[in-house]
C-alpha cells in the first residue's frame, strides 16, 4: 500500500469497515468473534465502527480466527499500520495556532521517560537559544512571541533528572546559520552546556564521517511507543511497533557514529570560533 497523507484521516474507517465485511462473509457474530479473540465484543463493535483503533495484535487475532485468504490479510495489515499512522499538515498547524503545538509536544515529553533526537538539518527547540528559535520561525505567518516563550518554558524538562535525553546532530545542523555569527557561536556554547547535565548526551556527527545511510529527516522517538518525523510540510506520527523500531534501528546507527562527552565538546568548541569575530 502507497503511503498517501491524504488517505491517513480515511485509513480508520477503512479498516474498520474492512473488518466488518469480513466477518460479515464468514458468516460469523460478533459474539462468536469476540470469544474466539478473547477481547470484549463492545471492543469488537467499537473496532467495527471505527471508534477506537486496533493494534495489529487484534487485527492479526481476528483475521485468523476468521481463516481471511493470505491477500486479503495483506491488505488489512497494512490499512491497519496505516490506521495507526497521523499527519499533521503545516497548514493545520498554522490554523490551530504554533502554541497548541507546543503543549502537544510539552505533553509527550512529559510522558516519555526516554528521549531521541535527531537533528540532520537544524537545532531543536529544547537546545536552542532564544534568539536562534525566533529566527527559525520567522518564515511563520502567524504570530511567534508566545511560541517563543512556550519553547523556553519546555527547555526545563531537559532538568528532570528522571528522563534521559539523547540528541543526535550532524556538523550540518551544528552550522547551519540561522542567526548572525556571535549569535551562532552562542548557540553552540549552549550545545556544550547542555551536554553536561547528567541526564543530557549530546553526539554530533562531523562531515567525513562514512556513514552507509544518508540523513533523510528529523525524527524523534519517545520510549518505544511512538515516532514523529518532520518534513517540509508537516508532521507524522507513527504508532505502529514497526515503524518506531526502524526509527530505532536508523537512530543506533547514527549513534555509533557520533562523537559524545569531551570529544563531542571539544569538536563543538572548534566550531565555534568559525563563528567568533
Amino acid at each position: 500500500m502507497t503511503f498517501d497523507p491524504g488517505q491517513l484521516g480515511q485509513s480508520r474507517a477503512d479498516l474498520a469497515e474492512t473488518l466488518r465485511t469480513m466477518r460479515k462473509r464468514a458468516s460469523r457474530t460478533q459474539v462468536w468473534l469476540a470469544r474466539r479473540c478473547n477481547m470484549s465484543q463492545t471492543k469488537l463493535s467499537n473496532i467495527e465502527t471505527g471508534r477506537i483503533t486496533p493494534g495489529l495484535v487484534d487485527v492479526e487475532l481476528i483475521l485468523r480466527a476468521l481463516d481471511v485468504p493470505p491477500e486479503l490479510v495483506a491488505e488489512a495489515v497494512a490499512l491497519a499500520r496505516l490506521a495507526r499512522t497521523e499527519w499533521e499538515s503545516k497548514r493545520a498547524l498554522w490554523r490551530t495556532g504554533l502554541e497548541k503545538r507546543q503543549a502537544e509536544l510539552s505533553g509527550l515529553e512529559a510522558e516519555a521517560t526516554t528521549l531521541r533526537y535527531f537533528l540532520p538539518a537544524m537545532v531543536t527547540g529544547l537546545l536552542a537559544t532564544p534568539e536562534y528559535i525566533r529566527a527559525s520561525l520567522g518564515h511563520s505567518p502567524v504570530g511567534i512571541s508566545k511560541t517563543v516563550a512556550r519553547k523556553l518554558e519546555r527547555q526545563a524538562v531537559l532538568y528532570d533528572t528522571a528522563k534521559r535525553f539523547t540528541f543526535l546532530l550532524t556538523e550540518q545542523a551544528v552550522k547551519w546559520a540561522v542567526v548572525p555569527p556571535v549569535a551562532m557561536a552562542v548557540q553552540i556554547d549552549r550545545l556544550v552546556s547542555v551536554s553536561r547535565l547528567p541526564n543530557v548526551r549530546i553526539g554530533v556527527i562531523p562531515l567525513g564521517e562514512i556513514v552507509e545511510r544518508g540523513p533523510m529527516n528529523t525524527f524523534t522517538v519517545y520510549d518505544q511507543r511512538l515516532a514523529t518525523v518532520e518534513t517540509f510540510t508537516g508532521r507524522i506520527v507513527f504508532q505502529d511497533p514497526r515503524d518506531i523500531a526502524e526509527h530505532l534501528e536508523v537512530f543506533d546507527l547514527y549513534e555509533r557514529h557520533a562523537l559524545f562527552g569531551e570529544d563531542a565538546r571539544g569538536v563543538l568548541g572548534e566550531w565555534a570560533k568559525i563563528y567568533r569575530p
